[in-house]
């Protein structure tokens, strides 16, 4: 996989198999070096110079629109609920959202960025929480149990259904069934072309 990186811990990557096709320090840098070269990801801080402020999400939000094959993984030692909703409301997949503090494995790291590299989501459990803040008035997420809104909850993360099964103490086969049941219930039907996962999740941050 190629990476285009914030300045940062190359040296993690590399240990990864990882390559870094390019370290910038700033947001234009960024943006210059994924039009020259487009990585399968980004990695993002929400504070990048000049400003310090939220250039690293403006340029995020500019990735994703031009180059929506290229996924955007978003560090930040907040959650900036504005921009995060955007970034997942208005691009279905390639993108996450953590927050540095909570990352406590190089492991996890990894799989999350190989995660919005294939084109799924990773996003932090607080990222959610806070998203999802406001009761949902979608007809669909209405007839979902609780059970099934915190599995729910789980996919938005970016887990897999064994990830789920763990966490739960559910057998996989359960997990399967209550994320089938989901699809039904929010009318996701089979396709080619959509990932019902990330459909789902989609239709759970928008409300």
């Amino acid at each position: 996989m190629g990476f285009v990186f914030q300045s940062y811990n190359l040296l993690l990557l590399a240990e990864h198999d990882i390559e870094v096709t390019a370290a910038v320090g700033d947001a234009e840098a960024l943006l210059a070096a994924v039009a020259a070269d487009p990585p399968d990801a980004a990695v993002v801080d929400v504070r990048m110079p000049p400003g310090h402020v939220d250039e690293g999400l403006r340029a995020a939000l500019a990735i994703r629109a031009t180059h929506p094959q290229v996924g955007v993984l978003v560090f930040s030692q907040w959650v900036e609920t504005s921009y995060a909703r955007r970034l997942l409301s208005e691009h279905a997949g390639h993108v996450g959202y953590l927050l540095k503090d909570r990352i406590v494995s190089t492991g996890e790291f990894v799989g999350a960025l190989q995660r919005v590299a294939a084109g799924g989501t990773a996003l932090d459990p607080e990222v959610v929480r806070q998203l999802l803040a406001t009761p949902a008035a979608d007809a669909g997420l209405a007839r979902l149990s609780d059970r099934e809104r915190e599995i729910l909850g789980l996919l938005a993360e970016g887990r897999s259904n064994v990830a789920i099964a763990e966490r739960l103490h559910l057998v996989e086969r359960s997990v399967e069934k209550h994320v089938t049941a989901i699809f039904t219930k929010l009318d996701l039907p089979q396709a080619r072309t959509d990932h019902r996962r990330v459909l789902a999740v989609l239709r759970y941050l928008r409300s």
